[in-house]
């Protein structure tokens, strides 16, 4: 079904890597498509609570495909980014959550493909920039406005103007990632983040995820409504009843699938 990435589901969790280490998996239309078609896979999936994305080899995802966008037409790289931002627009917006395993390399548009997702991982090894200006574009797939919202406006004119390369730890202090653990410990930290998720009431994280990012950017007054009616919403559900129950009975809840 895939060409340029590998779906595996295990236990609830499904692992999509990007698979084109020979140009360290950098992103062409090819891909942009697939992993599209293998988020809607995974929304799709009843039996599918967290989905990690990582990369093959030595990048999570180096960036853009250069080759592909040096000889594009102005409609042509505007369609490029329609294609980009339709992905990670898309990934924002599935109420499962997706974490990034962030392997190495999350430059250009590996680094804002990390941003679309809710938590991000990184290995020590790991570096981070938007080095588009040195090419002559600008982030197109996000990165203008995703990278304010994590780090702050300053700091992401600082990465964006300069197309600086920061690596895992500066990535961590300024709020870029969430976590740095070394690269043999990568994906063992990530599937225990995403166990735990996967125990726990998974309506409940969907609106979570909804609220977050509905509210985030409004003012707080209309903001806290959102939460109001979700928080309300979960007391007409099973899960709510079932997790109460067991912090009483001091057992461990088994929540439903959606």
């Amino acid at each position: 079904m895939f060409e340029t990435i590998k779906y595996e589901t295990k236990d609830g969790i499904v692992l999509i890597t990007v698979n084109r280490p020979q140009a360290l998996n950098a992103l062409n239309p090819q891909v942009l498509d697939e992993l599209y078609k293998a988020f809607e896979q995974f929304e799709a999936d009843e039996n599918a609570d967290v989905a990690i994305l990582t990369g093959e080899g030595r990048a999570f995802v180096a960036g853009a495909d250069i080759v592909a966008m040096s000889t594009m037409s102005t409609l042509e790289g505007r369609n490029l980014g329609i294609k980009g931002h339709k992905l990670m627009n898309y990934m924002e917006n599935i109420e499962k959550p997706i974490i990034a395993a962030v392997n190495g390399f999350a430059l250009g548009g590996g680094c804002e493909l990390a941003m679309a997702c809710d938590i991000r991982v990184a290995s020590s090894k790991a570096k981070f920039g938007q080095p588009e200006v040195g090419l002559g574009i600008i982030p197109g797939f996000g990165g203008t406005q995703r990278l304010p919202r994590l780090v702050g406006r300053g700091m992401a004119k600082y990465l964006i103007f300069t197309a600086d390369t920061i690596d895992a730890q500066e990535a961590l202090r300024i709020g870029l990632v969430e976590k740095v653990v070394e690269p043999d410990a990568l994906m063992d930290e990530v599937c225990g983040i995403a166990k735990k998720i996967s125990a726990k009431a998974q309506l409940a994280i969907g609106l979570a995820k909804s609220a977050i990012n509905d509210g985030y950017n409004l003012d707080m007054k209309i903001a806290s409504k959102i939460e109001i009616e979700s928080f309300g919403q979960l007391f007409s559900t099973e899960d709510q009843k079932e997790g109460m129950s067991a912090f009483l009975n001091k057992t461990n809840a088994a929540f439903k699938k959606k």
